[in-house]
């Protein structure tokens, strides 16, 4: 393992367990409202602090991109894009499905990357040019030859919800040529699991880098693509992503470009 997704793994582990803490004294959290529908609690905040902290320990001059704490140190050489806590509403309302992202970028360009389910204790790791590993193992992207039969995954665009017509529109077209259609409210999980072939296929919009960064790197290095809804190769600041093998991506694009 690369010595700076090494650091990476161990902020993360330390982020799960503050995080598990939390989730097992939910009826202590703070909760404040962002924005529409969109939630944050002291764990989100503790657990950033904690990531950034321990990375700050062995790389100081890093710079930080986080969900809560916003950019720090824009030209710096590397930074570390976090998402301390994806999933805060399955996480507030006590479903278990949520988890840490943190991605590597050095010059720009997504180096490393890891996403950590804490619930499960499942470690998906990434390093560019060095393939995609769940807890240590290879994984790899499924490559089905269409949309047929396929386990897709999509999230709703609960904060902007004026823009549902269309998604629906796109998304009942999707279904009819798919097998089933999941939503988890993991942005991170949900890449995650079309790395390791979980899912057949993710699409989403209204996304911010940090909720895609680690999990574009790790669908990138298990054989699969990741692009915007015009079919694009660099999504991480587009809010806007789709990933699986290239037929999935074609057969999905179909529907998405209009949008």
């Amino acid at each position: 393992m690369h010595p700076m997704l090494n650091i990476a793994v161990r902020a993360a582990r330390v982020a799960g367990n503050i995080i598990m803490r939390g989730y097992e004294n939910r009826d202590d959290l703070r909760l404040e409202q962002k924005g529409a529908n969109d939630f944050v609690t002291q764990v989100d905040r503790e657990a950033e602090q904690a990531i950034i902290h321990k990375i700050q320990q062995s790389y100081p001059d890093h710079a930080f991109l986080g969900e809560e704490t916003g950019n720090t140190g824009e030209n710096a050489e590397f930074t570390w894009v976090i998402d301390p806590l994806d999933g805060t509403t399955n996480f507030i309302k006590g479903i278990p499905h949520f988890c840490v992202s943190i991605a590597l970028l050095h010059k720009g360009r997504l180096e490393q990357a890891l996403v950590f389910d804490p619930v499960r204790s499942e470690l998906f790791t990434a390093g560019r040019g060095t393939g995609a590993q769940l807890n240590g193992y290879r994984i790899r992207a499924t490559k089905p030859k269409d949309l047929g039969g396929t386990v897709l995954c999509t999230g709703f665009p609960f904060k902007h919800r004026e823009q549902f017509p269309t998604f629906n529109d796109a998304f009942c077209k999707i279904f009819a040529e798919s097998g089933d259609i999941r939503r988890t409210g993991s942005a991170a999980l949900d890449l995650a699991y079309v790395a390791s072939g979980r899912f057949d296929g993710y699409w989403e919009r209204g996304i911010k880098p940090w909720d895609i960064a680690a999990g574009e790197l790790l669908v990138r290095e298990s054989g699969a693509i990741a692009t915007d809804f015009k079919g694009n190769n660099d999504p991480l600041y587009s809010g806007e992503i789709v990933a699986g093998s290239p037929k999935v991506i074609q057969g999905l694009l179909k529907h998405l470009k209009t949008l």
